[in-house]
């Protein structure tokens, strides 16, 4: 029989001082705090071939293009249901992997209004994995009052988030692949492999919409089109755009396997 055992039950709301804490809201802005001062710390350290005014334009781009991506990825999960819930549930509706791929692509219009031509990426790659690791923590104590829960399942890694049912704890899936994926990142220019400026953040992208695009597979999705969610149909948009970086690693990794 399996058994699931943790520390707290979820959904996890502590009351402080008669008041019901939002756990989920609370690590949510401060993945965003920490995430922030993190690459603020990243950028003294390295030498930023972009201009502070370009960086701050890029940041402004990116912060506008996940606002508007994130809630429309969002609204496209369920959209009848969304339609009935009013204009303002909708505007605090939201996804990272809109938040994501909304920003990339707003940075890519900021740098073309600008005239910027170097790779902005990298310098946000870490932060970035940082931010959402301490985010999907947050969703994981929310339980299955967040939408990231997974289906029911037997498998040893089976646990109860608050409804009595053995489900994937994909949130927490997240959390150890993006935990690996940080330390193997942070570790690569230390090899003196062949990169070029703007891989590490490519390579973030590719691995973690990959494995987004599995995980939606245990998860109970309300609204499929072509048989699949909408965030994979985002998935395979940004595997899309990330073709040529993706062809590019599998000649390098044949090569090395040739030469072996």
């Amino acid at each position: 029989m399996t058994q699931t055992l943790l520390i707290v039950s979820l959904p996890f709301e502590p009351i402080v001082f008669g008041v019901k804490l939002n756990m989920h809201l609370i690590l949510e802005y401060l993945a965003f705090f920490i995430g922030f001062r993190y690459y603020v710390f990243l950028r003294k350290k390295s030498a930023d071939v972009i201009s502070s005014n370009n960086r701050l334009s890029i940041i402004i781009g990116a912060i506008f293009g996940a606002l508007f991506l994130s809630r429309l990825a969002a609204f496209f999960e369920n959209p009848i249901a969304h339609l009935d819930q009013g204009l303002l549930y909708n505007l605090n509706n939201k996804t990272i992997m809109g938040g994501l791929f909304g920003g990339l692509l707003g940075v890519e219009l900021a740098k073309k209004i600008i005239g910027e031509k170097h790779s902005s990426g990298d310098l946000f790659t870490l932060p970035i994995i940082l931010g959402i690791i301490i985010g999907r923590i947050g969703c994981f104590l929310a339980g299955v009052k967040e939408f990231t829960y997974g289906k029911e399942t037997t498998f040893f890694t089976g646990m109860d988030l608050g409804d009595g049912v053995l489900r994937h704890p994909i949130a927490l899936y997240e959390v150890l692949f993006l935990s690996v994926l940080f330390v193997i990142i942070k570790r690569l220019p230390k090899l003196h492999l062949t990169f070029k400026n703007g891989d590490l953040f490519k390579l973030f992208m590719v691995t973690y919409f990959s494995l987004r695009f599995g995980i939606e597979f245990l998860k109970s999705n309300p609204f499929y089109f072509l048989g699949l969610s909408s965030i994979q149909i985002l998935c395979l948009i940004c595997l899309m755009y990330y073709q040529k970086f993706i062809l590019r690693g599998i000649t390098y990794v044949r090569k090395k396997l040739y030469l072996l």
